[in-house]
């Protein structure tokens, strides 16, 4: 089971065993110090009391036999204990092992030394004689006469019989105790683990069926997480981050859908809108080919029409322009410091001509000085939708003011008509793309739903 859940379970697993070893090495170590302290301190005295039943060492001479005596009395009382006698240098002179024993010739008196010191701290191990490369616990005596000091008893604890039988019991039930304890430490750490992850993952279960199911529904669904006051965890925090940005992919979902409907709708009205100039430009042009005895009345009333339909088809091409403009991800604005009363009044004056033909009264309102720092095509473009508008739904007669009013950090540009205006339930569409209203006829606008 690839789960949340099992992994954890099994790191859990892992961690344990691996601190279950290192506990187990370091009580190994820790237990073998506990002995060897416990068998310096218990034997301590017992070199003192034994170089105290006579004189092993005379004028460097040892006395070997009575070394012998002494060593069968303390081998029954520990028959762990080995007997050597050390001359001041720590040369061995003698011991209590057979003849062919081989045993090393000198013993390190530093630790020996630090043992007779007053504030000796044990366990302090020693050389081994017959096993130099280890050290064990000892127990040590000076031997004095007359003359002074003249060597050392040296009695070490554990020897070799009671180490390689130590080591074969040890052999022998530590890697069955120690796989049995592993084991049971694994079995009862993976158990316990699994019920508690299992308990504290499920949460995390139940938000990622949610996600799969909010995602097989392509964001129709929301997630039905369960907002919590008194406890926010981190999957409490993921949860609710889920819902809000499901949220958030579903409203932008349903808009691109509104947008490609609108645009899909466009794309059918404009090719009705472009097909119509272009079905009656050809019309009046095959008239002019095949009627060449048209008088010249005729004509300038056929080619007005076709400049009529033309400039419908400019204006349709030029907004779709303008669109494929705004859409490009990469377009960015013009920006520099220019006077906004002089383009207001460039713009305003080029509409002359219509004010004239449509007898519609424009007045330009510009007592201003105005400067701001904007892109100036992108805000020409503006004025001229504004003012393309105006005359359009404003009748014979009408009047439009264009007026500049300066305020404390920005300048208000105002284009006023006293048209049709704009009923009250299209005044939340004015801004949608593609959106266009019905004239008075009934019929649709030549617009393309974009100026604004």
């Amino acid at each position: 089971m690839n789960t949340l859940c099992v992994k954890l379970s099994t790191a859990m697993v892992v961690i344990v065993c691996a601190m279950g070893v290192v506990y187990h090495v370091a009580e190994r170590d820790n237990t073998r110090a506990y002995q060897n302290e416990l068998s310096q301190t218990l034997n301590a005295p017992v070199a003192e009391a034994v170089s105290s039943w006579g004189q092993l060492i005379v004028n460097g001479t040892p006395d070997l036999a009575s070394l012998r005596d002494l060593a069968i009395w303390i081998t029954i009382l520990n028959p762990t204990a080995e007997i050597y006698l050390l001359d001041k240098q720590g040369a061995v002179l003698g011991h209590n092992m057979a003849a062919n024993t081989a045993v090393s010739t000198q013993v390190d008196l530093q630790p020996l030394q630090e043992f007779l010191g007053l504030d000796a701290t044990l366990p302090i191990l020693g050389d081994n004689p017959r096993a130099p490369a280890s050290r064990s616990v000892f127990s040590t005596a000076e031997i004095r006469s007359k003359n002074g000091l003249e060597g050392y008893l040296y009695v070490l604890f554990g020897s070799d019989s009671y180490q390689q039988l130590s080591s074969k019991i040890a052999a022998s039930r530590a890697p069955t105790s120690g796989a049995m304890a592993l084991a049971g430490i694994a079995g009862s750490t993976a158990l316990f683990g699994f019920v508690v992850y299992s308990l504290l993952t499920r949460r995390l279960v139940r938000l990622n069926h949610e996600i799969d199911r909010v995602s097989e529904s392509e964001f129709e669904l929301l997630p039905k997480v369960v907002k919590s006051r008194d406890r926010r965890d981190e999957i409490d925090v993921l949860g609710e981050a889920f819902h809000d940005m499901s949220a958030r992919i579903k409203n932008q979902i349903e808009q691109l859908k509104a947008v490609d409907h609108h645009r899909r709708e466009f794309v059918s009205n404009i090719s009705h809108d472009l097909r119509t100039p272009l079905a009656a430009i050809q019309g009046y042009l095959e008239t002019l080919i095949v009627k060449p005895d048209l008088s010249w009345d005729e004509r300038r009333h056929y080619l007005r029409s076709t400049h009529k339909h033309t400039v419908r088809l400019g204006t349709l091409i030029s907004e779709l322009f303008e669109l494929s403009k705004l859409d490009a991800i990469d377009m960015s604005p013009n920006r520099e410091v220019f006077s906004l009363a002089e383009l207001v009044l460039d713009t305003a004056v080029g509409f002359q001509t219509h004010s004239e033909n449509q007898n519609v009264d424009l007045t330009i309102d510009v007592n201003s000085a105005a400067f701001t720092n904007a892109d100036v095509g992108l805000i020409q473009r503006v004025l001229e939708n504004l003012l393309r508008n105006a005359f359009r739904f404003t009748s014979k007669g009408g009047k439009i003011l264009v007026s500049i009013t300066e305020r404390d950090e920005s300048v208000a540009v105002a284009v006023e008509d006293n048209g049709a205006g704009i009923a009250p339930e299209h005044l939340s569409k004015i801004f949608d793309r593609f959106y266009r209203v019905t004239v008075d006829n009934g019929e649709a606008t030549d617009s393309c739903g974009l100026g604004l």
